[in-house]
């Protein structure tokens, strides 16, 4: 298939970005809701926590087959059927009676929402390499960012005014909305002489490969820890946010406008230095970036007690290193596998989702009992992914 024009990047990285914000989308637009869940639903706060960690798990097993699917049947046939059961899983969420119904369908959620994050990220090594992979990478990272910096900001409105079940109900009409500019709009990006076979000996050596590769794992385990130390402030928000800084339901802007202001930053300025600065180097500006940040979170932990703004100001300067490196980390991670790159953005966004999962349920509970800890969890996830970064350096730079 023919490249896309340079007038047309624009809008594929618009859809690819609103795909790829949908497992994010559902996950933050109804964090303003647990207590009113909790309530409706007579459910203690860690079952209501625990719809969380029942989306984060299925979302991150069936990530791993994602990519593989879409390397066999196409990109376009596999989003569409994922959105319209997306749909179909929200709209149960939005009827459930019960909590154990509501870990369900937040299960069934989670089954079909790393679709497009996955695929998208296959699609534009379907399309670019080097230089113009890295910016078409940014901008989606950029329009991906606005979405999780709105979502809490509607679901608390939506929350105030119609109750915890218009959520869903919004997930329901966004996601149809969605399917339908895909259907008209997204291309096949897979040729069929470039599709892959489903069969088990030829599934099972390639993940195989993938999953033991030295380069691949330490890349996607930088990548993971370094969302860790942000995405633990997500899972806290409502602790963090309403507890420990007195905000209401309809101010999650004050962690969500920081956090994504930093990443449409740290995007823009990866997209930037594409091609003008090497890979590595933006990896350590990145890094720099990340490292002040934590650094200037703990010392205002120590020193101060907790208040708006200086609780949330070091966020900005977090996720604007986290996205600065994000792009190139992923290209270092998907680069090995041309053949195959739908079935490694399964294995990575697999690896990272399952993180994600494990800082939901042990992490986030164990330090969200203070805005001290949360800096300490922040500092010690961004340490340990920068020690990963460094380690896929000098792989890269082993012959062969």
């Amino acid at each position: 298939m023919a490249e896309p024009t340079p007038r047309s990047t624009r809008g594929i990285a618009l859809l690819l970005a609103a795909m790829s914000a949908l497992g994010p989308f559902s996950i933050d637009t109804y964090l303003p809701s647990f207590h009113d869940i909790g309530e409706k639903l007579q459910a203690t706060p860690l079952q209501v926590q625990q719809t969380l960690s029942a989306y984060l798990l299925s979302f991150a097993l069936m990530t791993l087959w994602h990519g593989a699917i879409a390397d066999r049947f196409g990109r376009r046939k596999v989003l569409l059927v994922a959105l319209a059961l997306f749909a179909l899983a929200s709209l149960g969420c939005m009827l459930a009676s019960r909590i154990e119904i509501l870990w369900f369908w937040r299960a069934m959620q989670g089954v079909t929402a790393g679709a497009g994050i996955v695929i998208s990220r296959a699609i534009v090594r379907d399309l670019y390499d080097g230089a113009a992979a890295q910016r078409l990478m940014s901008q989606i990272t950029m329009m991906f960012a606005l979405a999780p910096a709105i979502a809490p900001v509607i679901g608390g409105w939506l929350q105030t005014l119609f109750g915890w079940r218009s959520v869903f109900a919004f997930l329901v009409l966004a996601t149809s909305a969605l399917w339908l500019a895909c259907w008209k709009l997204l291309p096949e990006t897979l040729a069929p002489a470039k599709r892959q076979s489903l069969r088990p000996a030829y599934l099972g050596s390639t993940y195989w490969k993938v999953l033991t590769s030295p380069a691949f794992l330490t890349a996607c385990a930088a990548l993971s820890l370094n969302f860790g130390g942000f995405f633990l402030y997500i899972l806290s928000a409502p602790v963090f946010l309403m507890q420990h800084l007195g905000v209401p339901e309809t101010g999650f802007l004050w962690l969500f406008g920081p956090g994504m202001g930093g990443l449409v930053c740290g995007s823009w300025l990866s997209g930037r230095l594409a091609g003008k600065v090497s890979l590595p180097r933006t990896i350590a500006l990145g890094y720099a970036a990340m490292g002040a940040a934590a650094s200037i979170n703990l010392l205002l932990n120590l020193a101060l007690p907790p208040g708006l703004p200086w609780s949330v100001l070091p966020i900005f300067i977090y996720t604007l290193g986290m996205a600065l490196a994000m792009p190139c980390l992923t290209l270092f991670a998907l680069d090995p596998f041309p053949d195959q790159r739908g079935l490694a953005a399964s294995c990575q966004t697999f690896l990272q989702s399952g993180f994600n999962g494990l800082v939901a349920a042990l992490l986030a509970p164990a330090l969200w009992g203070s805005t001290l800890t949360l800096s300490l969890g922040m500092a010690g996830l961004m340490l340990a992914g920068a020690g990963f970064a460094q380690l896929h350096q000098r792989l890269r730079l082993i012959p062969g």
